[in-house]
């Protein structure tokens, strides 16, 4: 099934369209984007049950945007009607567009181009399977208690399993003078955290789960909880790994990792403008191994952050990064491009309707290979197989990368030894570390569990991914 239009879009487009037309009497080029967004999180665990409203993924309201031969402005706005017409056009006409004849000194204005707005007219939804809202709160709720008690049941060692998940369902509506656009999308994510223990020792492992659709997600969490909890008590025997470059096989998390924090804010193209990613330089360039091929988009992918549009109506697209190996482009919001003098990739996003559009990642991943996985691993003397990515970060500038990954299972004349090492800092310099990848698998998995940050605030669904891969890198 597909997802339902907003009613209450439905509602105010007749008014939209009057603020359109009057905005196109002051300005040759004007936008509107309307948003219309409910999210609710769910969580279980061993004492506490919980179910709340996503303050920062709810909400109504507007964005205006508006030309005047040389500059663009935005205003945001949560009420609208009839009356409030010429107010809003008189705000944005006499103080808001004022506002760039008052830069501090040393600051240069710069001037744009008008935006392409070529027509497009079309409305349409993602798909799902369960309806989260019409399967009703008890029923998430019995779900996963379900999984919480399923892995507090697997070892007497696991002192508590949380069961969570969440859901967003969001209507936007884009308005120009020649664009009419309408999307709906409903995304579904969820994990699971076990906690084990052994005397004073205590561990714990974390999986997320995501999907483009609904709460058919809960059946994926359950299946999943007890590979999870076995993970933990692994983790109870795991030792820390001698510091050193290894071969290594990265399962699809650890491979989503790299890619996000190598490859994907480093070619978000608004750091182009300010110069501050290393990237730019090697447009054109080998960065990866002949093998690697790199894409995002929201078309790209069925994943939570597919869309239609993105908030400056550009149409979804599917973005290949690097091929075999070649960086050939970046990602970019419109009015990086327009910058930049290149074509706007529908990477611009906003966190809510009340913030500014910044280039974006969407769905980021690397192209299966035609490798086995098995015949990775048994091509290893000595080596890991690295799973559980929890978090990293990067230096677009001089192209650092440093991730947290969970687990490294130890690989010994191409088997797995039982062995586990933990925790895991992986680090590296990206060219180095992409150069070396070797071997990829022929099946990919992409997630989005969880939030990407433009620095530390801004925060948009992202997911990322892709194959196996096997490549040389350095532990610790």
């Amino acid at each position: 099934m597909k997802v339902k239009r907003s009613e209450y879009l439905k509602q105010m487009r007749p008014v939209l369209e009057k603020l359109r037309d009057r905005l196109l009497t002051e300005f040759p080029y004007a936008s509107l984007l309307a948003q219309d967004s409910a999210a609710k999180n769910y969580s279980v665990s061993k004492t506490s049950k919980g179910i709340y409203m996503d303050g920062m993924l709810s909400g109504r309201g507007f964005v205006a945007k508006v030309y005047d031969g040389t500059r663009y402005a935005e205003y945001s706005f949560n009420e609208l009607s009839e009356d409030k017409i010429e107010e809003i056009a008189a705000e944005i006409k006499s103080k808001l567009m004022p506002m760039s004849d008052q830069l501090p000194e040393g600051v240069k204005k710069s001037c744009y181009a008008m935006l392409a707005d070529d027509p497009l007219v079309f409305a349409d939804s993602t798909e799902y399977e369960l309806d989260p809202e019409e399967y009703g709160d008890e029923k998430i709720i019995a779900q996963l208690t379900q999984v919480s008690e399923a892995g507090l049941a697997f070892s007497d060692k696991v002192l508590d399993c949380r069961a969570f998940a969440s859901y967003q369902k969001c209507s936007k509506l884009f308005l120009s003078k020649n664009r009419d656009m309408e999307q709906n999308v409903l995304w579904t994510c969820g994990g699971v955290v076990v906690m084990a223990s052994r005397g004073e020792e205590v561990k714990d492992n974390y999986r997320g789960f995501s999907v483009l659709g609904g709460a058919e997600l809960l059946d994926e969490i359950g299946k999943n909880v007890g590979s999870v909890a076995q993970n933990a008590l692994d983790l109870l025997a795991s030792e820390p790994i001698p510091p050193g470059e290894y071969e290594c096989v990265c399962r699809p998390d650890v491979t989503g990792m790299i890619v996000h924090e190598a490859f994907g804010h480093g070619v978000e193209m608004d750091m182009f403008v300010k110069n501050r990613a290393l990237a730019k330089q090697y447009v054109g360039k080998q960065v990866a191994s002949e093998l690697v091929n790199m894409h995002d988009g929201a078309a790209a992918a069925k994943e939570v952050a597919s869309y239609f549009f993105d908030d400056e109506g550009v149409p979804a697209q599917d973005t290949l990064i690097i091929d075999r190996g070649i960086l050939k482009e970046g990602i970019s919001d419109a009015q990086s491009a327009m910058h930049l003098g290149t074509k706007p990739t529908g990477n611009g996003r906003r966190e809510n309707y009340a913030r500014k559009a910044y280039t974006r990642m969407t769905n980021t991943y690397f192209e299966a290979g035609s490798d086995k996985v098995e015949d990775m691993i048994a091509s290893i003397s000595y080596g890991f197989l690295l799973e559980g990515a929890a978090s990293g970060m990067e230096d677009p500038k001089n192209w650092g990368i440093q991730c947290m990954v969970d687990i490294a299972r130890e690989i010994r004349d191409g088997k797995l030894t039982g062995k586990v090492y933990s925790p895991i800092v992986l680090t590296g310099y990206v060219p180095d570390l992409l150069k070396s990848i070797s071997m990829i698998s022929d099946t990919s998995v992409l997630c989005g569990s969880g939030f990407c940050g433009k620095g530390y605030k801004e925060w948009v669904k992202v997911s990322d991914g892709g194959p196996h891969i096997k490549a040389r890198i350095r532990l610790g």
